[in-house]
């Protein structure tokens, strides 16, 4: 049994520390940083190549981005992942969910894929909407925050699994189909040597991005970093003569009782 898998995968800034704008308040400063893709996706590049090297089949990892995205590409490509394409976008342009979905629709629905997996919410903008738009344009039923799939030894369907409050649920989904997956699926591996030397020396193909008016749905104005909550501490005392004080804030916050 052969499983082709389309992974979609977003390139975003890599943020460890304090968030930054750039002077027109248009962008995150990632002079410092860099980009990556998001831990989500990351798991969903893993467990795509891990259900390949068990039924045999494709990854393949698609991009909305520009040109400077191949690097994420090429990275996805070292984890084990077989093929990469860019839907390239003119730089400074951003697209929002309804356009993103439209592009890689044009991307999914050329190809034979039997899953398209992509990450939970994109770990920069927080939407959550591509992998449902996705599956509505391709007509496919779909599962989102899965953090286990199981496929099916015959290869006609797959069990995907998730916990909503802190019950367990699990869905069987015919394939073809779209799954969303969560952090926490899996332990990505690290690219081996052999794998960055290929992932290096691979082609990636690049189509345009859509002339369709969604093509550009997004305008920017401008981004705000949201103020830091405030930490305040306050001295109940000095020695002996603050534990009453003590007393009384544990007796408040209900740990004596």
């Amino acid at each position: 049994m052969l499983v082709d898998i389309l992974v979609c995968v977003k390139r975003v800034p890599t943020v460890g520390g304090v968030i930054t704008l750039t002077a027109d308040r248009q962008a995150i400063d990632t002079k410092a940083s860099g980009f990556t893709i998001s831990p989500h996706e990351e798991c969903a590049v893993e467990e795509a190549v891990r259900l390949v090297e068990r039924f045999g089949g494709s990854v393949t990892v698609v991009s909305l981005g520009p040109v400077a995205a191949e690097e994420q590409l090429r990275a996805c490509l070292a984890l084990g992942a077989s093929s990469a394409v860019l839907i390239e976008t003119p730089d400074g342009v951003e697209t929002g969910p309804i356009a993103t979905a439209a592009e890689l629709h044009a991307v999914a629905s050329a190809g034979a894929f039997d899953l398209v997996l992509l990450g939970n919410e994109a770990s920069d903008t927080g939407d959550y909407q591509v992998g449902i738009r996705l599956a509505h344009l391709l007509g496919r039923p779909a599962a989102t925050g899965i953090k286990a799939l199981t496929v099916a030894d015959d290869g006609s369907s797959l069990a995907a699994s998730r916990t909503y409050r802190g019950v367990l649920e699990t869905f069987t989904l015919p394939l073809p189909c779209v799954v969303t997956v969560k952090e926490g699926i899996n332990l990505p591996r690290y690219p081996s040597l052999p794998g960055r030397l290929r992932a290096k020396r691979a082609a990636i193909t690049r189509v345009p991005i859509g002339s369709a008016p969604t093509a550009t749905d997004l305008r920017m104005t401008s981004l705000r970093v949201p103020d830091a909550p405030q930490k305040q501490a306050a001295v109940l005392g000095h020695g002996v003569a603050a534990v009453p004080a003590l007393v009384a804030v544990l007796e408040e916050l209900g740990v004596t009782r």
